[in-house]
């Protein structure tokens, strides 16, 4: 199982992807347990392979693929990379992606029959095709050890989300992918135009040579595209536009999936700048932390005046991956260390959330807020995950969140100490910034569950186990992670330790 586990981690997912296309005429939604297996196969084999390795302080695991070739010279190489930093990003997401995957067999299902009608079994082939595409496009971003080979994993991700919004989405589905494809497109772009300029000079994409960029005239051009490029990936305020409505128009049981699409800019982020070109993003230090702060005050303001449940988490998720951005930028190992933590933490919270907006889209119809009410006493197992999600964007204790966010201040308020009185200031705007999270993550609670409950949603009842028991599940783990927070915090603090920034951890 072992040989070419990295290779497998990509390769699984396309296969399970052919496979439910070719068996959705039999299976139908059931094909969703397809999906499932070879999500999970993936996600044991990199657990138990790195407790043997990166979690038992072995060797790395790395492995090289030749892709293009002149004589006996290596031109260009797929090279797959799991340490301290990729490995716990990759797990996590497979996570929730496989959580995804049984969400959506009972969520496709009445999404098809409203669509199309009838028996579609086809839809559901061309649904988990593209789902789990984007599944293997995200595994080569985590695992990516050059910067061509990270485009290509982005373009595998960039279609399948544009046909699955196009195909399933709600209101005018078909301009919202293409407004999703533009500005997506429009990141990409600009971040490829970054890495041919890094060629151009270091004659190679492999991440580690940007390290040679170090002090010449062109690295400051190549890390603001790289960086922009990615930046308009996330949202952040100004290029934030296409974000709430791609979000909140796709299908519910995708919209989790669409928050770690957006959101593995922290982690690409890590990987690229503060791990290949340290001292020329140093330089953007200032600037960046006080446009995420922009972002959060921005974000926040928006979302707590949002009635529209998929709206009030699509807008959230503009001003979470902020707080990465915030983090990132502090230049600190607790920052770097926190803001990876928080994008892993952020998507374990938001699928609950998207999730739960989805339950009650399916039971009782409804999207707006101000319709709902008294859900709590017909839904009550709703009620309580959805509670639980609030629980971890908000970074209360004992969930992931709560220790993802502590160390990220920690960071940020260590750059502001150490620093000019700026980023004390940008710090302590950061950290009041918080406050709105904490708003638009329970306010709704009160509209939607307790209160008096409206006559037409008397017949509503609880969903599913095959809806609740995946957003079950991932809070279990949520909780878990923020009891032993080790178990992902441990091995980022090492990777950022290794960088050369400031405020070493743990000796």
């Amino acid at each position: 199982m072992y040989q070419y586990l990295l290779l497998q981690t990509v390769l699984v997912p396309i296969a399970a992807a052919a496979v439910c296309y070719l068996a959705a005429g039999r299976l139908g939604k059931h094909v969703g347990w397809i999906a499932l297996f070879s999500l999970l196969f993936t996600t044991a084999a990199l657990l138990v392979f790195g407790a043997g390795k990166v979690f038992g302080g072995g060797a790395i695991p790395t492995e090289n693929y030749l892709w293009a070739g002149a004589g006996q010279a290596s031109i260009l190489t797929f090279g797959f990379l799991a340490d301290n930093l990729s490995l716990p990003v990759v797990i996590v997401m497979n996570v929730v992606l496989a959580a995804t995957a049984v969400y959506s067999m009972p969520y496709m299902e009445k999404r098809i029959q409203s669509l199309y009608g009838g028996a579609k079994s086809a839809r559901f082939g061309l649904y988990y095709l593209n789902f789990l595409l984007v599944a293997a496009g995200l595994a080569g971003i985590a695992l990516s050890t050059n910067l061509i080979e990270l485009y290509l994993f982005l373009e595998l991700v960039l279609i399948p989300t544009f046909v699955i919004i196009s195909f399933f989405g709600y209101v005018q589905k078909e301009r919202v992918g293409i407004i999703y494809i533009i500005w997506n497109q429009l990141g990409a772009f600009v971040f490829l135009a970054g890495v041919a300029l890094a060629y151009s000079k270091t004659g190679s994409f492999m991440i580690t040579d940007l390290s040679t960029l170090s002090g010449t005239s062109l690295a400051y051009w190549i890390c603001g595209l790289i960086l922009i490029g990615w930046l308009v990936k996330m949202g952040v305020f100004g290029l934030h536009m296409w974000l709430p409505i791609t979000e909140a128009e796709a299908p519910t049981c995708f919209a989790p999936t669409m928050a770690v699409v957006s959101g593995v800019g922290a982690y690409v982020i890590a990987r690229v700048l503060l791990f290949g070109m340290p001292s020329t993003f140093q330089g953007f230090s200032l600037p960046l932390m006080i446009w995420a702060v922009i972002t959060m005050f921005y974000a926040g303001a928006v979302t707590v005046a949002q009635n529209d449940v998929k709206y009030i988490f699509a807008w959230s998720t503009m001003g979470q991956n902020a707080y990465s951005i915030l983090a990132l930028a502090s230049f600190s190992v607790l920052g770097v260390a926190g803001g990876v933590f928080y994008f892993v933490s952020h998507i374990l919270g938001k699928f609950v959330m998207f999730a739960a907006a989805g339950i009650l889209l399916t039971q009782t119809g409804l999207r707006d807020t101000k319709k709902m009410g008294g859900l709590a006493g017909k839904m009550p197992l709703t009620a309580a995950l959805f509670v639980m999600g609030a629980l971890i964007l908000s970074a209360v204790p004992p969930t992931s969140g709560f220790q993802a966010e502590w160390m990220m201040f920690a960071g940020v308020f260590a750059k502001g100490a150490a620093g000019a009185s700026s980023y004390l200031a940008v710090a302590i705007l950061g950290l009041i910034a918080t406050l709105f999270t904490v708003a638009y993550t329970f306010w709704p609670i009160r509209k939607i569950f307790f209160g008096s409950l409206p006559s037409a949603l008397n017949g509503v009842r609880d969903a599913p186990l095959t809806m609740t028991l995946p957003l079950l599940a991932v809070v279990v783990i949520s909780v878990l992670i923020g009891i032993y927070p080790d178990l992902v915090s441990k091995f980022l603090i090492n990777f950022a330790n290794g960088l050369p920034i400031g405020g070493k951890f743990g000796g």
